[in-house]
């Protein structure tokens, strides 16, 4: 067994020691402690903490140090946001550019309205629910999860008997979706083998069925295709009421989402038109449109539907016209975006460099970038730069409670 010394947490949440031979990873662990262990591949095994940083906190899972979910719940609050805020400067140096970082806008635990569980049978036969272990592809099953809404949590026993009617074929591996929503739960299961075993059979149809009226789930839906519903779930977006799609894209919490639209929303004042894209079932159409008219777009043909048909759930929203379209195969061009003084964008982890690119050839004064991915956004950032807009400021934002991902707004003005 070695010991070394923690220099720093890289960017996948694991501490990081500098030797000669180069850096050696180890999980959970922190900057300034002492540790011994025995080096694998690059990576410290069997970890055993010599000196503890005094920023280390008793972790509150009981699944915690074999869940790979939460790698940071040791670290105390303050160095832990302020950890998130570097990962963001660096992204942003990495590019070249200077600045204002706020610091960190907290998410608080049991707010998560959305987790995905997955679903395995245990030799004996029982169904397990949970998450994958660190660096495995074993299940770890959940007893009690701090960052999930309690009341996802408390419905566990329930989900165990929807999840097990969907273990018809060998091959299947079923994830439950779970989304909290104003009607109550709304679940969507994947990973069913269809190729070779067609799908779920009519009576594996029936038993998930009467398993969701039992867990009393508003909607259960199989890869999107709704099995039952007994109340449409819903969102609440700004002053409108959102039918959700069944696997439709919803924010993790609605703390992170708020402090997104808000400042979407105080950034674009004044604005004439804003156009909103990648805009989902419209998270931040209808706040924007409190402001002025909206165009948006998405690929999510069933989001634009359901987009459509909340318009008039509200009162006090300026027009709102919204198009289904590929953004990476057919960007929005300068002419679509005519009259668009102001542009939000919230794209996928992979950024939106082609759309990007047309954005800083329109007129816009002003550009919201909204991204769960600091090293696209930075790439993308650099584009409306050298186009001559300048980042003002950027807000990471911590929807992912005590692990290395981190989110952000970033507002740019000519």
């Amino acid at each position: 067994m070695d010991i070394f010394t923690i220099d720093r947490v890289g960017g996948q949440g694991d501490g990081v020691a500098q030797t000669p031979a180069g850096p050696v990873f180890a999980a959970l662990t922190l900057p300034g402690e002492t540790v011994r262990g025995q080096v694998v591949e690059g990576r410290l095994e069997q970890i055993d903490i010599v000196t503890a940083s005094p920023d280390r906190i008793a972790p509150v899972s009981p699944q915690y140090g074999d869940c790979g979910g939460c790698s940071l719940q040791h670290w105390a609050q303050g160095p832990y946001l302020d950890w998130k805020r570097d990962q963001v400067r660096l992204a942003l140096e990495r590019e070249r550019i200077d600045t204002d970082v706020e610091p960190t806008a907290a998410g608080p635990p049991g707010s998560r309205r959305r987790v995905a569980l997955h679903a395995r049978r245990s030799p004996d036969g029982r169904v397990v629910l949970g998450f994958k272990a660190r660096r495995s592809w074993r299940l770890v099953e959940v007893m009690a999860c701090p960052i999930a809404d309690p009341r996802i949590v408390a419905a566990i026993p329930g989900l165990k008997e929807v999840a097990a009617a969907f273990f018809e074929h060998p091959k299947s591996a079923p994830t439950l979706h779970v989304t909290w929503t104003l009607a109550g739960l709304d679940v969507d299961v994947t990973g069913v083998e269809r190729r070779s075993g067609g799908g779920l059979s009519a009576d594996g149809q029936i038993r998930a069925v009467q398993a969701a009226y039992r867990a009393d789930l508003a909607r259960l839906s199989l890869a999107g295709d709704t099995l039952i519903m007994a109340r449409q779930p819903t969102v609440a977006f700004g002053p409108a009421t959102v039918a959700l799609p069944a696997g439709g894209f919803l924010q993790a919490t609605p703390q992170a989402e708020a402090a997104m639209v808000s400042r979407a929303v105080a950034a674009v004042k004044g604005a004439r038109k804003v156009a909103d894209l990648f805009c989902g079932a419209g998270t931040f159409t209808f706040p924007l449109a409190t402001v002025a008219p909206v165009v948006a777009a998405d690929a999510s043909k069933a989001g634009i539907d359901a987009l459509k048909a909340a318009v008039g759930s509200a009162k006090g929203m300026k027009a709102i016209t919204a198009e289904a379209r590929d953004l990476f195969r057919r960007p929005m061009t300068p002419y679509d975006l005519k009259g668009c003084d102001a542009i939000v964008f919230d794209p996928p982890r992979a950024g939106a460099i082609d759309q990007t690119a047309q954005i800083a050839d329109t007129k816009a004064a002003v550009v919201v970038g909204v991204s769960c991915n600091p090293q696209t956004f930075a790439r993308d950032a650099r584009v409306l730069i050298d186009a001559g807009f300048r980042l003002e400021t950027v807000t990471p934002i911590d929807q992912f409670l005590w692990s290395s991902h981190v989110e952000l707004v970033g507002v740019f003005k000519r």
